[in-house]
């Protein structure tokens, strides 16, 4: 017979192990986060572990550290053209859920909702992710190394860093950053092969339509800041990918 607290172990765990990691991030010299952001990130940890144990944990580390390094890329060039991340590319909160609630909600839809919508909610988890990372290297490649950049609406010239601009060196950088974490995913079995291209090709999509809400959209609404354009931007990859799941799996069917 199981002692009922075998149900919490993954809790225990996740509060342990990200306690553990707290303290190492304070004490370390180089900060990724600000100490808010680290207690935002230490809430998540929590909630991702618990709810998908490690192979989830390693999904959302993997984006943390990639995007984080991508970050920092040209980051004097950029802080002298004054279109680099803000605090040097050390994020907040904002930043945290930015990025992460579209991933969160469907980590907890796996406990909420159970068995019959596990695939599709994991689908749409890494594909949130996939999303971003696409965005945040196809943006910070683009400012760095973009040689010719163009207003996606208009496809006029613009100079790096403005609000819906695209380049062909950050869009490549961003496919190759989302297939990257897309096999991360399907590594740790949260997908499989197939959602690989799901969710390559989802975050191709949201990254694309999330230029042209910065071209469009972003400069009429003050509420419609970096961080709701970047949930609505992982929202839009998650769904993308669902909806390629389905209409893929209605073409075996037929």
């Amino acid at each position: 017979m199981s002692f009922p607290l075998d149900s919490l172990n993954p809790w225990l765990v996740a509060v342990g192990l990200n306690t553990v990691l707290l303290m190492i991030a304070t004490l370390a010299p180089k900060k990724l986060l600000t100490p808010a952001g680290y207690l935002h990130a230490w809430v998540l940890g929590v909630l991702i572990w618990g709810t998908l144990d490690w192979q989830g944990y390693l999904v959302v580390m993997f984006y943390f550290l990639v995007g984080s390094g991508v970050t920092r890329i040209g980051m004097l060039q950029k802080e002298a053209a004054g279109i680099a991340e803000n605090r040097s590319g050390t994020r907040g909160p904002e930043n945290v859920w930015g990025s992460a609630l579209t991933g969160t909600i469907c980590a907890l839809g796996t406990l909420l909702l159970g068995t019959p919508y596990r695939q599709l909610l994991l689908l749409g988890y890494v594909a949130s992710f996939a999303t971003k990372l696409s965005d945040t290297s196809a943006s910070e490649v683009g400012k760095t190394y973009g040689k010719r950049t163009f207003l996606i609406t208009t496809l006029k010239p613009v100079a790096p860093g403005t609000e819906g601009a695209v380049s062909l060196e950050g869009t490549l950088a961003g496919i190759v950053a989302s297939a990257a974490l897309s096999v991360i995913g399907w590594g740790v079995g949260l997908i499989d092969l197939t959602g690989i291209a799901f969710c390559a090709t989802s975050a191709l999509i949201a990254t694309n339509l999330e230029s042209v809400i910065g071209a469009t959209l972003q400069s009429e609404f003050d509420w419609l800041t970096n961080e709701v354009v970047n949930i609505i931007n992982t929202l839009i990859g998650a769904i993308a990918a669902v909806l390629l799941l389905l209409i893929w799996q209605g073409l075996a069917l037929g």
